[in-house]
């Protein structure tokens, strides 16, 4: 123990002479930090450093120094030992199939069949079809080392090399959902007018289907009316990628206003609750015209007498879809030389509807029929000078004009649900009120 400290002499005395000089102040610098009287300690999370001077401040430097030397001989390590990767990309063709794709691309079919061997990257590539492209990562050797192919515009396919083999995984962007809104006034059209405001066709069917038990979108629209919606526009990276679901929209028809809002349960309500889906649809049949209305004393066109027409035709092609317009049961379902292919459904206690001159039946006795679901097809068949449906609205058995019969009120939502959806009603009509002033100022 005793030759440490005259080994240590020996040793400072070989140093150079400014590097002894050095050692000798940073000595006696901390002997006189350890004489001078300490202060109670403190500590906080906002504290400042503490300021170094003279030789700590080099010796400080001297270790910053080194410390990113290490770092930056570690990055350099760590990107020595990344492989190298080359992507190419490939656009598929009519005709291609993985096999040529593969070899086109100089993989052997012994590649192609380890990445299939992922039944997920199995399953999804077998979907490819022309337009598609397929982005390929070689590493220097010429493997494959990974393949990705864009399912969507926010799902992406990654089949990855790994030391088990080929594993896949779905790589998804963070959708973004923005409100939008618009405004369309008719002047020739309900499509024209949805079309000119930037809707797209999609919109303007479900537009008509959500006002379609309300308002008779073949009879009932005028120049002059109007509509607003609220709607959802999609976007993935800042980049639109699409449109989502209508929030709420106003129809304005002949100085009647109807409202619908989207609820939690992806239904429609009026702003008081009630189902935007009514019970019954006004019309069962897409149709070109109207070409006899409801009338007790009309006069029959075949046989010229006095006779009443207990229903509507509508002129429609022949083959056009005829739907139910309600749930029920088909209580008949035949042909005679009067009606022709006709079907008649039930529809709970009170109500039957009848449609007249198919050219074709699809439903058969007994069997049940939900709202909207094809029961036939529009025909020329029995006592009649044109391709039309006949409809008929019969209440206890009574015959009832079809466009104007009031139709059993919709459900609404329960009681303990509406307190919540009218708060939510509110906001998105005042959306719309607002956006649809400041549109129409800007006019």
């Amino acid at each position: 123990m005793k030759q440490i400290p005259q080994l240590l002499t020996k040793t400072v005395a070989r140093l150079p002479r400014r590097h002894q000089v050095l050692l000798s102040s940073v000595c006696a610098a901390t002997l006189v930090l350890l004489l001078l009287p300490s202060e109670p300690a403190t500590a906080s999370r906002h504290s400042e450093a503490p300021q170094l001077q003279g030789e700590q401040l080099i010796l400080g430097q001297r270790y910053q120094l080194e410390l990113e030397l290490a770092e930056q001989q570690a990055a350099a390590a760590a990107k020595i030992s990344e492989p190298e990767v080359r992507w190419s990309g490939y656009q598929i063709r009519s005709g291609d199939s993985l096999a040529r794709i593969f070899d086109k691309m100089g993989f052997s079919p012994q590649e192609l069949y380890k990445v299939t061997r992922d039944k997920q990257s199995d399953k999804l590539l077998r979907k490819i079809h022309p337009g598609d492209t397929l982005r390929f990562a070689q590493d220097t050797d010429g493997e494959l080392v990974q393949l990705a192919y864009q399912l969507n515009t926010t799902d992406t396919l990654i089949i990855t090399k790994s030391a088990d083999g080929y594993v896949s995984e779905i790589e998804q962007k963070a959708v973004e959902t923005r409100p939008a809104f618009a405004f369309a006034e008719i002047k020739t059209s309900f499509w024209n007018a949805g079309i000119d405001a930037g809707l797209t066709e999609q919109q303007i069917m479900s537009i008509a289907d959500m006002f379609g038990w309300d308002i008779d979108f073949a009879l009932d629209l005028r120049e002059g009316d109007e509509f607003s919606i609220l709607f959802e526009k999609k976007y993935a990276d800042g980049e639109f990628i699409g449109y989502g679901r209508i929030l709420a929209a106003e129809f304005v028809n002949r100085g009647n206003y109807f409202q619908a809002i989207l609820n939690d349960d992806d239904r429609y309500y009026t702003a008081d609750g009630r189902a935007m889906r009514k019970s019954f649809l006004r019309s069962p049949v897409k149709f070109t015209y109207i070409s006899s209305s409801f009338n007790p004393r009309r006069l029959h066109p075949v046989t010229g007498q006095v006779r009443a027409h207990n229903g509507i035709d509508y002129a429609a092609s022949v083959g056009t879809p005829v739907m139910s317009s309600g749930d029920g049961k088909v209580i008949a379902s035949a042909y005679n030389n009067l009606n022709g292919h006709y079907v008649f459904i039930q529809h709970g206690e009170r109500y039957v509807t009848k449609y007249l001159h198919l050219s074709k039946r699809l439903v058969k006795n007994g069997q049940r029929v939900k709202q909207g679901e094809t029961i036939g097809r529009v025909g020329a068949t029995g006592r009649v000078t044109g391709a039309h449906l006949h409809y008929e609205f019969l209440v206890d058995g009574v015959h009832r004009n079809p466009r104007t019969v009031e139709l059993p009120k919709a459900e609404s939502l329960a009681k303990a649900e509406l307190p919540r959806f009218k708060d939510l009603a509110a906001q998105r009509l005042a959306v719309i009120n607002d956006n649809k002033r400041v549109y129409l100022a800007m006019r």
